[in-house]
């Protein structure tokens, strides 16, 4: 198909999909001797109906940097020639095996490949286990950054463990002092 023709599939302007061919983010495209921009259009059609984005951070303070992390995955699905679904946005810690969001998307089968940003979007640990899981069921999970430095995922994983546990006992702690106030209150 034409690039113009592209441009309209995806919903952006042919200006917006001329700079992606000139960055080179339009797979299976090239540029006739007279000119004509051509993009296969057998574009990952397996995929096409059910690709959702998955973005979580920890807390409501980062809630800004959730649209920035949808906003990146929305780039990167257009201009690999993924048509996006659904998109989720989850405010909720890595370390929380029970997620709403993540737990819906996880269930659905309709929703063939799931694209995160970084792994540790996804789960800050486990992530072969779903990933092994999800290819037995014919699904996939896409990761944008995909780290290759081993000592900085484990010092990640780390700190992750450090935090969430810190987090539970000052929890917990948090927890027993009330239930002693009303306790005290109750009895007064």
């Amino acid at each position: 198909m034409k690039l113009s023709e592209y441009a309209k599939l995806k919903g952006v302007c042919y200006r917006t999909a001329w700079n992606w061919f000139m960055q080179s983010k339009i797979p299976n495209s090239e540029q006739m001797d007279n000119g004509t921009i051509i993009v296969n259009s057998q574009i990952r059609a397996k995929r096409d109906e059910h690709v959702v984005i998955y973005a979580r951070v920890s807390t409501y303070a980062k809630k800004d940097d959730l649209n920035r992390q949808i906003d990146r995955l929305r780039e990167f699905c257009i201009s690999n020639g993924y048509f996006i679904k659904k998109e989720f946005k989850e405010i909720a810690s890595g370390m929380n095996d029970n997620r709403h969001l993540l737990n819906k998307i996880l269930e659905n089968q309709d929703y063939k490949t799931i694209v995160v940003e970084n792994k540790d979007r996804l789960t800050r640990f486990g992530f072969n286990y779903i990933q092994t899981l999800l290819k037995g069921q014919d699904r996939e999970v896409v990761v944008v950054n995909e780290s290759h430095n081993e000592q900085e995922d484990l010092m990640k994983d780390f700190i992750s463990i450090i935090t969430s546990f810190c987090c539970r006992l000052y929890g917990i702690r948090k927890g027993l002092n009330k239930t002693k106030a009303i306790k005290n209150e109750l009895i007064k």
